[in-house]
């Protein structure tokens, strides 16, 4: 018996799944209505009954008992009805039963593929209704397609992707891998999803630190701000609810262990812990480390700061192509300028253009003096990720251009060792006893 054959192959196709007897009994009921709509050209006077428990499928059509027949699919002959039910009478409703096998092994067929159809579908939503709630969790997969846009990730029954632009630019994958990443996002478009996930992400950091810092979890220890480069640096501020606890110290933890584990973690990120300050002056102050300005100016009408240093600290404080500055301004809200002794009281250096620093690749200045980049003080204070993204501008010939430019107009590479940032006392309030630790570790991975 076909029906109670398929019946059967549908169960067994839903105990591998998973899916649940009601559910299941539902998309056969679709299934059935489908094949009814094919056969007949409508479903408005049928009905199907699923009986998971004894395996069968009941197809009741109901026909209206008429004198004379005119449509076979909606009316019986007194005739006919009477061997059924002698009792009924013209104008009574007639309840025809169809053998679900009338409808042919062509269209049994046609039952299983869109079966296996549905279980897809109910798969996915599924997936999609689990990793929809699991947003901002940390999870761990292993790679199995790398594509120039994106990796995959598969865990158990679920394909979880990393675009190009949630990697750290620095790191190198192959597939087997395993890769740690936070579920940023879960998106879905009419039966398709895609569950975004997250390396870059200054939230991937934030996680980070709550698993590896039980202060934080437990709220003892909040993080107030962070501004992170992936894969470069990252500036974070953390402010203890506990007098008794140091904010820095314990993000750090001994001998810096816990720091070190997130800083392995991302493949030797640089992590600035900046503790915070409801003055706004040494809030600055600590943010610019590990340069120290002899004195800062604050706007705070227009969120500006004006930080001056020492002719030999400028370097360290503005940092490579302008990373330090960059990452200062916005970890604390203020735009802050960095300007050198020499150059407030001596008077402003020329602007150095690119057109006039020899050596430089042509093409590559073209491209930027036509996106408003002319000159190398923009350069440096314009992110690795902002000119990336300037059209015709690629990894391998921005490196060959910051090389020469680096060599033509001696940027400092600065290489910052583990170190605690105390303020200036003229600057510092005295009562308060918070350290800055810029704490970097490099590691293959």
């Amino acid at each position: 018996m076909i029906s109670k054959n398929i019946i059967e192959a549908f169960i067994q196709v839903a105990k591998e799944k998973n899916i649940d007897r009601k559910e299941l009994a539902g998309i056969i009921k679709e299934i059935f209505m489908t094949l009814i709509q094919k056969k007949y050209g409508n479903v408005d006077n049928f009905d199907v009954i699923v009986n998971m428990d004894k395996g069968e499928i009941e197809i009741y059509q109901e026909k209206e008992v008429v004198e004379t027949v005119f449509d076979s699919d909606f009316e019986v002959d007194l005739e006919t009805a009477h061997q059924v039910a002698p009792d009924l009478e013209i104008g009574d409703p007639y309840i025809d039963v169809v053998d679900p096998d009338s409808f042919g092994r062509r269209l049994i067929t046609y039952a299983r593929q869109t079966l296996n159809q549905k279980i897809q579908e109910f798969e996915k939503e599924e997936i999609y209704t689990d990793y929809a709630g699991r947003v901002n969790e940390i999870i761990l997969g292993e790679i199995h397609q790398i594509r120039r846009d994106a990796l995959f990730i598969n865990i158990d029954k679920a394909e979880l992707k990393m675009p190009r632009d949630e990697q750290i630019y620095n790191e190198r994958y192959r597939r087997g891998d395993s890769v740690r990443a936070i579920i940023k996002e879960v998106r879905k478009d009419k039966k398709n999803y895609e569950i975004i996930i997250s390396r870059a992400d200054p939230a991937f950091l934030i996680k980070l630190f709550k698993t590896e810092v039980p202060e934080i979890e437990d709220g003892i220890i909040e993080i107030r701000a962070i501004a992170r480069e992936p894969g470069d640096r990252t500036k974070i501020i953390v402010e203890s609810n506990d007098k008794r606890i140091d904010a820095v110290g314990a993000c750090v933890g001994m001998k810096g262990s816990r720091i070190q584990v997130i800083v392995r973690e991302l493949n030797g990120e640089k992590i600035d812990i900046i503790n915070f300050s409801s003055e706004t002056k040494l809030l600055i102050q600590r943010a610019l480390s590990p340069a120290k300005p002899y004195h800062v100016e604050i706007d705070y009408v227009d969120r500006r700061a004006l930080a001056l240093f020492e002719d030999s600290d400028i370097s360290v404080a503005i940092g490579k192509n302008g990373q330090n500055v960059r990452l200062a301004s916005k970890v604390t809200g203020f735009e802050i300028d960095a300007k050198s002794r020499s150059e407030v009281e001596g008077g402003s250096e020329e602007e150095i253009f690119l057109v006039d620093v020899e050596g430089l690749p042509t093409r590559v200045v073209n491209i930027l003096v036509e996106n408003g980049i002319e000159t190398v003080n923009e350069v440096v204070n314009t992110s690795r990720e902002s000119l990336l993204n300037i059209k015709g501008l690629g990894e391998k010939g921005l490196d060959e251009f910051m090389e020469v430019l680096n060599e033509a107009v001696e940027i400092e590479e600065v290489v910052e060792e583990v170190e605690v940032d105390v303020p200036n006392e003229d600057e510092a309030n005295p009562e308060e006893a918070d350290n800055t630790e810029s704490l970097e570790e490099s590691k293959e991975v």
